[in-house]
């Protein structure tokens, strides 16, 4: 029997040790270089995840605000302080914050106010009439009250739109409104339309002798006419009725289109449009 000496054997022990393992020495470290690298891609995964949330929350904690236009057409909409923005812009007003948005309040000149809205996207305009011209140039949201149109005059009552073009020379009308459009389509001449301009008081016209005749919106023009004369005011039977609405830019988020859909029809079924009708027109001046 061959005797090794006791250096030799040590050696190759040693020597035995080191090449058996190395290929299972190989695969500890790529095992535990591995699992260092999906402990960081799950930490990274988790923080942006987590900042996602955060973010989130935050977001839906801080209402939206959006931009509602409208014209100076007492008492149908006005420049004030919330509660003081006339029927329509306090309805308006009020479905924004039931449904959980801020708004914005802009009064301009209603074409501008029109063409500003068309152009935009997620900007509001009230009280805006539903006619065919208009349909396809918004999003409508909700109806929020009717209008009756009529002729108003000092001293000639008429009963229909024919009668009225025969009788009238000269009729105020808003410019860009849906008054105006009407005019038109009944085929009354260009002569015989006046849109007013910023500035001009179709009431004041009329006691003036400038316009013979001011179609506008019934409610509208009893208020404004309360305000400049106690002279009687010759109307006409209801000619035009259309449905006032809160619309919206074509481009307009559907989310934002169905909250405020079921805000209005909230406030319709709860009695708080009706309770603005009420106090704007029986409000003394």
């Amino acid at each position: 029997m061959v005797r090794f000496p006791h250096e030799q054997i040590t050696r190759l022990a040693t020597m035995l040790a080191l090449l058996v393992p190395v290929t299972e020495y190989r695969r500890i470290v790529a095992m535990d270089h591995l699992n260092r690298l999906r402990g960081s891609l799950f930490k990274s995964v988790c923080g942006v995840l987590l900042c996602s949330a955060i973010h989130t929350t935050a977001w839906a904690a801080t209402p939206r605000t959006f931009d509602l236009y409208m014209a100076e057409a007492p008492p149908l909409s006005m420049a004030g302080a919330p509660g003081l923005q006339g029927i329509v812009g306090d309805a308006a007003h009020q479905a924004m914050v039931l449904a959980g948005y801020r708004v914005d309040i802009h009064v301009l000149p209603w074409l501008r106010a029109q063409r500003t809205v068309q152009q935009g996207q997620d900007m509001l305009i009230v009280p805006l009439s539903r006619t065919p011209d208009r349909e396809a140039s918004y999003t409508w949201i909700a109806p929020i009250m009717s209008m009756d149109r009529a002729f108003f005059s000092l001293d000639k009552r008429v009963e229909s739109f024919e009668q009225a073009r025969r009788t009238y020379h000269r009729i105020a009308v808003g410019l860009g409104s849906a008054q105006e459009r009407k005019l038109q389509d009944e085929g009354f001449d260009a002569s015989q339309i006046y849109p007013l301009r910023i500035g001009e008081n179709p009431a004041q016209m009329l006691l003036l002798g400038r316009v013979d005749a001011w179609f506008n919106g019934v409610p509208e023009s009893q208020y404004i006419w309360r305000q400049v004369s106690e002279r009687p005011l010759l109307m006409s039977p209801a000619l035009m009725t259309t449905d006032l609405y809160l619309a919206c830019s074509k481009s307009c988020s559907p989310q934002m289109v169905r909250s405020l859909r079921d805000a209005v029809q909230t406030l319709h079924r709860d009695g708080s449009i009706k309770r603005l009708v009420e106090r704007y027109l029986s409000a003394p001046l």
